[in-house]
């Protein structure tokens, strides 16, 4: 029987498969192809490594069997194939018996599968899925929509890129934007960007940030997927490398980072949620908040005009209140009111009508949340922002109906224990004589 795999050894994989695959795409231009031998290199790890040991350069070694297994897949191929069809493999080179094992082609695959061929919310969505490591469920999820919708838009995608000729070619060199830094060095980071991809990083930008999110809240027994708000934040600082003066690059990055600064206050000792406004302050990282705030504070010299520098300005606000009560609200307020403008979306109104209730009251944020009743149907966030907001008023009742509905819906469980126990706290407050 073959030894289970560690949990750090899956962490490792999961990193790793991103990465091998952009290698593959980058190399034989096939997407799906290179996508099944990814999964089948994962699968020859997991067989073999557990009994004879994890090799030297395990990235290494996934790119070398990920390549044999593309490489005979292709020769199958074309020894099945009619001569006609087997040409169109003219551009598939032979395996290189010295690959660049070392450099990382993980943003630079971000970038060629937010091909302008695609809407965005396809681009990005197959992006997800196919380099971020999210499931098809956790990017519906993401997305407020139905995992079968999600499945068939991805699908398109897919076959919308089959069509496109040489989707994944690396650009020309004459076709590239002196505006950009060039490369110190190829192993560092890729030899400056085309200046055609300007139009791919808004989405390369979303993508970035729903994989972090999705790794700061979970679904499923943990409040966190680190691996999943690693890989982000360090992607993030690549392409800020890459591009450090771009604004919108240099707010998502300080967003992430003023983000990811109160991780160790989010969960207590037995991994149960604690919501910000209960969290131990003395917690959160210092060096990380400075950080962003730095960075914050360089992308929005540029103006309030892109969605990440206004919710990085955000971050800054909560990092810097020493106690809850300390909060800026009105200034919060006026930020979101700016990134509606901005980046209209159902979330950032839900978003809003928190701020708006912390402002003016909690019925103003109540009348503005029943206008996304529609939007955020099947979300359990809705109700748990009424809940918290029916608390606000005293309406223990609806709070209660509220706060176990959210319950129902939510598929992270420290969450769900989170607001059951919320709702039992209420019922015994209204059980209580002084009630």
């Amino acid at each position: 029987m073959t030894p289970a795999l560690d949990r750090e050894t899956e962490d490792l994989l999961r990193t790793l498969a991103p990465q091998v695959l952009g290698v593959l795409v980058r190399r034989y231009g096939d997407f799906d192809a290179a996508e099944d031998a990814v999964q089948e290199a994962m699968l020859a790890a997991a067989t073999q490594w557990p009994g004879e040991g994890r090799p030297d350069n395990p990235r290494g070694w996934l790119i070398q069997v990920g390549q044999r297994r593309l490489v005979d897949a292709i020769r199958a191929e074309v020894s099945r194939r009619t001569r006609e069809a087997a040409s169109a493999l003219g551009e598939v080179q032979p395996a290189d018996p010295t690959p660049e094992t070392d450099q990382d082609d993980t943003l630079t695959l971000f970038f060629l599968c937010c091909h302008p061929a695609l809407s965005p919310a396809s681009a990005i969505a197959l992006t997800l899925r196919a380099v971020g490591g999210l499931t098809t469920e956790e990017i519906a999820r993401a997305f407020l929509l139905p995992e079968a919708t999600m499945a068939q838009r991805i699908s398109r995608a897919k076959k919308r890129l089959a069509d496109v000729d040489r989707p994944f070619a690396m650009p020309r060199d004459e076709e590239r934007d002196g505006r950009l830094p060039a490369a110190e060095s190829p192993r560092e980071r890729p030899d400056g960007y085309p200046a055609q991809w300007r139009e791919r990083l808004g989405a390369v930008l979303r993508v970035l940030y729903l994989i972090f999110t999705e790794g700061h809240s979970a679904a499923g027994s943990e409040l966190r997927r680190n691996d999943l708000a690693v890989e982000a934040i360090r992607l993030a600082r690549a392409l800020h490398r890459l591009l450090p003066e771009d604004h919108e690059v240099t707010g998502l990055l300080a967003l992430l980072l003023l983000t990811d600064a109160r991780r160790a206050a989010r969960s207590g000792p037995h991994g149960e949620l604690i919501p910000l406004t209960e969290q131990d302050r003395s917690l959160w990282d210092r060096t990380m908040i400075i950080e962003g705030v730095r960075l914050a504070s360089a992308s929005v010299a540029g103006g309030l005009l892109g969605p990440y520098r206004i919710q990085a300005a955000i971050a800054v606000l909560h990092a810097q209140a020493l106690r809850p009560q300390d909060t800026d609200w009105d200034r919060i307020l006026l930020l979101y009111n700016a990134l509606e403008r901005v980046a209209p979306g159902p979330m950032v109104t839900l978003n809003r009508a928190v701020a708006n209730a912390m402002v003016h009251g909690p019925e103003a944020g109540l009348e503005l949340a029943a206008t996304l009743e529609k939007p955020l149907a099947g979300s359990h966030r809705l109700d748990a922002v009424r809940g918290h907001l029916y608390e606000m008023t005293g309406d223990h009742s609806a709070a209660i109906t509220a706060y176990l509905s959210a319950a129902r819906r939510t598929t992270s469980l420290p969450e769900r224990d989170y607001l059951t126990l919320r709702a039992a706290h209420l019922r015994e407050l209204k059980s209580s004589p002084a009630q």
